[in-house]
């Protein structure tokens, strides 16, 4: 499956469970381990739970979950599915963190409304 495939269904999971503010950034060639990450943000812990809960449930075949942290707090969970790491956030932390900040380099793909926009970063 490509990993623009892949990308889409696990966008399609997190709109499923109201995770908003989506963010797509690409890393290859910045890091051998992955190629993207997603960010997203929940309404508040049980929401981010709940996406996790959802995701675990959704994971097979090539979409297979690698592993999963941070479920117990619910204030940032991983996803990992090996090329793909996805990120939900409650807001507060997602502020603290600042991972699109980390990773500035890479390639910024903003999700709204169904459809991916690049984006420059300044």
């Amino acid at each position: 499956m490509e990993i623009t495939e892949k990308t889409d269904i696990l966008l399609g999971y997190l709109e499923e469970r109201d995770i908003r503010s989506i963010t797509v950034i690409d890393l290859t060639g910045l890091t051998g381990d992955m190629d993207e990450f997603i960010i997203g943000t929940a309404a508040n812990e049980r929401n981010a739970r709940s996406c996790a809960e959802y995701l675990r449930e959704k994971s097979s075949g090539e979409m297979r979950l690698v592993g999963m942290e941070g479920y117990e707090d619910g204030k940032w969970i991983l996803a990992d599915y090996g090329d793909i790491i996805v990120h939900v956030f409650i807001d507060d932390e997602r502020r603290r963190y600042d991972l699109e900040k980390l990773w500035a380099d890479g390639k910024f793909l903003t999700k709204r409304a169904n459809e991916i926009n690049e984006n420059k970063t300044d």
